[in-house]
C-alpha cells in the first residue's frame, strides 16, 4: 500500500486548467477595455496575446521548471526562459502589429515603435507577471498535494509498524505460555486440560479480536483476567491478584494488547526461588482519560534475562506511535515494590 502511494501523481484537471484562462481572459479583457475606453480593440488584442501566454507559461511549468530547476540545473534554465521570453515578444509583437493594431503600445504617450528597451522591458515584465502568477499557483497547488500524500504515507507506515508491533506480541505471548504448559505436562498435573482450554480462549482473542485497531477496554480486561487465571494453575497459591475497574469504561475503546506486558513483567520478577506473587490492578476513567495502574512486589535479586526483549519496549514504542506526547507512562521502585502508571487518552 505505501509503494501504490508513493507511485501515485497528481495532474489537475483539464477543466481546472480551462476556467482558470476563461477567467484570467474576461478580467484582462475588462481592465484593459476599461483603460482605453476600447473593449474591441481589448478583445482583438488579447485573443492574440492569450495563446502565447499558455505556451509559455506550460513550457515553463511543465518543462523547465521539472526539468532544469528541480535538478538544479540553473544556467539551462536561465538560458531557455531567456530565450523564450525572447521568441515569444518577437512573436506577440508581429502578430499585434498585423492583425491588432499599428500603435504597437497605446498605453504609452505618444507613438511609440517595437524593440525598443522600453516595449522589451514592458512586454517582457507582463510575461513574467502570467508566468510567475501562475507558477505559484501550480506549485501552491503541489505542495498541498504533495504534503497529503506524505501524510497518508505516514498513517500507512504508522499502521505497519503497529501491526508489526502486534504480531510480536502474538507470538511471544504464545511461547511463554507453552513454557508454562510443557512445565505442567512434566509433572503430569492435573490442571493441563485446563490450562490447555484457558489457552485457547486466549488464543482466540489475540488471533482475532486484537486484529482490530482497537477493541473494548472490558474486552482486553477480560483477556488479562484470563491471563491471571492461567498463571493461577500454574503458580497455585504463590499467586494473590486484586484487579479493580472505577468509572464507567463499557463504551471505552482501546487498541488491543496495550496492557498484557505489564503483567507479564509482574511474573517475570516474582517467580523463582518460590516467590510470593502480590498483584494489584486498577483501571480507572478519569474524564477523557484511561488510568492505568499495577503493582507488584519487586525482588532485586531475581535478575531476568529476556531473550527477544519484546514487551515493555514494545508497548512503549507502541504508545508513542500511537498518542505522541498524549501519554504518560511512570515506573517505580520502592520498597521492593514495583509499580507501572499510565494514561491514555479515550
Amino acid at each position: 500500500m505505501a509503494n501504490q502511494i508513493k507511485n501515485i501523481t497528481f495532474r489537475i484537471r483539464i477543466e481546472y486548467h480551462f476556467i482558470f484562462w476563461v477567467i484570467y481572459f474576461l478580467l484582462n479583457f475588462i481592465r484593459w477595455g476599461s483603460y482605453f475606453n476600447d473593449y474591441w480593440y481589448s478583445f482583438k488584442s488579447n485573443l492574440v496575446e492569450f495563446p502565447l501566454h499558455i505556451i509559455i507559461v506550460y513550457f515553463n511549468i511543465y518543462f523547465l521548471i521539472p526539468k532544469y530547476i528541480l535538478n538544479k540545473k540553473y544556467y539551462k534554465f536561465f538560458i531557455y526562459f531567456i530565450f523564450s521570453l525572447t521568441l515569444l515578444y518577437i512573436v506577440r509583437t508581429g502578430l499585434n502589429y498585423f492583425l491588432v493594431t499599428e500603435n504597437i503600445w497605446p498605453e504609452a504617450e505618444g507613438t511609440q515603435k517595437a524593440f525598443t528597451i522600453n516595449h522589451i522591458v514592458a512586454v517582457i515584465t507582463g510575461e513574467i507577471y502570467v508566468i510567475a502568477l501562475v507558477s505559484t499557483i501550480k506549485l501552491t497547488v503541489d505542495w498541498i498535494f504533495e504534503k497529503r500524500r506524505n501524510a497518508e504515507l505516514q498513517k500507512h507506515q504508522l499502521q505497519s509498524e503497529l501491526n508489526f508491533l502486534k504480531t510480536q506480541i502474538q507470538p511471544h505471548f504464545f511461547f511463554n505460555t507453552l513454557n508454562n504448559l510443557y512445565a505442567l505436562a512434566i509433572e503430569k498435573s492435573d490442571k493441563t486440560p485446563e490450562v490447555i482450554l484457558k489457552l485457547s480462549e486466549i488464543m482466540q482473542y489475540v488471533l482475532y479480536d486484537a486484529k482490530a485497531s482497537s477493541i473494548s477496554l472490558l474486552k482486553e480486561i477480560n483477556y488479562i483476567q484470563s491471563y491471571l487465571e492461567l498463571e493461577k494453575l500454574r503458580y497455585g497459591n504463590r499467586i494473590q491478584s486484586q484487579l479493580t475497574i472505577s468509572g464507567n469504561i463499557n463504551n471505552v475503546v482501546i487498541p488491543p494488547l496495550l496492557f498484557l506486558p505489564f503483567i507479564e513483567n509482574c511474573f517475570k520478577h516474582g517467580t523463582k526461588n518460590n516467590d510470593n506473587i502480590k498483584l494489584s490492578i486498577n483501571f480507572e476513567k478519569l474524564n477523557n482519560e484511561i488510568v492505568f495502574f499495577v503493582r507488584n512486589n519487586f525482588n532485586p535479586n531475581n535478575k531476568v534475562v529476556s531473550k527477544h526483549g519484546i514487551g515493555i519496549e514494545n508497548v512503549k514504542r507502541r504508545l508513542k506511535l500511537l498518542y505522541q506526547d498524549k501519554f504518560k507512562l511512570k515506573t517505580n521502585v520502592t520498597n521492593n515494590k514495583y509499580t507501572v502508571k499510565l494514561k491514555i487518552p479515550i
